[in-house]
């Protein structure tokens, strides 16, 4: 496979179309978290009042992701989009309005948790999209879809905090946030404008809450559970390496060991994505989530930011694969008249054990060290190993029969 196949995906009708603007969505929706935080500093002077707010905004976004969706599988992604657009909106428009006029941090916290549960679930809805589209006798095409989807979430997550951290940086807090919320409401219009690619929705009020119920099935737990390991993964990394660049007397070594994580992410993503794999998902993802243990056991190893280098490397190649491996498995195990749900529900454990590990392992480190850090890190990596190689294949044959795109993978 070459890049002309990914060159082939948005060349399909209707495909670039729903990609770059959900693309455009997804790098606001990456500035929005971290918005906030210079948001409320700003206005407050107070860390510990952004960090509340924060906080709010996200576990408001991990419990509201998937009811939204919820909403979008049974009225259809060109219904409800205009209107949570909307919401989100007002709901970023009344956090500055608070913050502007110092309000009590509780109502601060209630106002970002407004935002939090009003963002647009763009990245599963584009993911939902690719899987209508290509369903059937594309399905082969599907883990290259899916691995664009990947290379599209790092790169708004490397675009979206710099901008945000640039426009704060040069006193400009507000403007992030505006320009963050205008790039989510704008994606998502024209997403939601979009609407011969959208995915069939179920109009059947009985069918739809029988096929949330197979939300619950084995495969499905599974993949929450690798995906609550992967957020407790981020999280750890994101408090660790900074605090070993501290430890070593070098805090302005963190900047370039996120970036070679990234860079090295971003590659092995698009690499992923140009071949089609003789083994089936389940075995690929056991592969992956190996590397990714051992990155991590030699994250331990490293004595120095240099010496780290290698591991951040070897952890950070793993991510998009695994993140393309689980919506390929969950394609593969969830109805498809709820599938943007299941989609969310994914990234809600990430987003939640992201959140949890970052206050452990800020616990960690005060105790132990960076390497205290490292080590929550590591038993992630290591526990989604034993889950994958354990339990995965089984929970997957225990939901729907995997499709083709999923059962099977042609040879190269």
């Amino acid at each position: 496979m070459s890049t002309a196949n990914y060159r082939a995906l948005l060349r399909t009708p209707g495909a670039a179309a729903f990609f770059l603007p959900a693309l455009l969505g997804r790098i606001g929706g990456a500035m929005t978290g971290l918005g906030i935080v210079w948001l409320v500093h700003d206005r407050t002077g107070s860390f510990a009042a952004a960090g509340v707010v924060s906080g709010g905004f996200a576990v408001a976004e991990a419990v509201g992701a998937p009811q939204l969706a919820r909403l979008t599988d049974r009225f259809g992604q060109t219904r409800v989009l205009p209107p949570a657009l909307l919401g989100h909106a007002a709901a970023v428009a009344a956090l500055v309005g608070l913050a502007s006029a110092d309000a009590p941090r509780p109502l601060l916290a209630l106002g970002g948790a407004a935002v939090g549960a009003s963002v647009p679930q763009l990245p599963a809805m584009s993911a939902a999209r690719w899987a209508a589209l290509l369903r059937g006798s594309r399905a082969a095409e599907l883990p290259a879809a899916f691995a664009l989807e990947s290379v599209g979430n790092a790169v708004s997550y490397l675009v979206g905090p710099a901008l945000v951290s640039t426009l704060a940086a040069a006193g400009h807090p507000a403007a992030g946030s505006a320009l963050a919320t205008a790039l989510t409401v704008g994606g998502g219009l024209l997403l939601a404008a979009r609407r011969g690619s959208a995915p069939p929705h179920t109009a059947d009020g009985a069918a739809h809450a029988r096929a949330g119920r197979t939300l619950l099935s084995g495969g499905l737990l599974v993949l929450l559970g690798l995906n609550l390991g992967i957020g407790v993964y981020f999280g750890a990394m994101q408090v660790s390496v900074t605090a070993f660049a501290v430890e070593h007397g070098a805090p302005g070594a963190a900047a370039p060991l996120f970036a070679v994580s990234s860079g090295s992410g971003l590659l092995a993503g698009w690499l992923y994505g140009l071949r089609r794999w003789r083994a089936a998902p389940p075995v690929q993802l056991r592969a992956v989530t190996a590397v990714l243990a051992l990155g991590g056991l030699l994250l331990l190893a490293a004595g120095s930011p240099l010496a780290l280098a290698p591991a951040v490397v070897v952890t950070g190649a793993a991510v998009p694969p695994l993140l393309a491996l689980f919506s390929l498995l969950a394609e593969s195990a969830a109805d498809p008249r709820v599938l943007t749900q299941a989609f969310s529900w994914l990234g809600s454990a990430s987003a939640a054990g992201s959140a949890a590990a970052a206050a452990a392992a800020g616990w960690a480190v005060d105790s132990a060290g960076a390497r205290g850090g490292f080590a929550l890190a590591a038993g992630a990596g290591v526990t989604m190993c034993a889950v994958s190689l354990r339990w995965l294949g089984a929970a997957v044959r225990g939901g729907r029969p995997p499709g083709p795109g999923c059962a099977r993978s042609p040879r190269p």
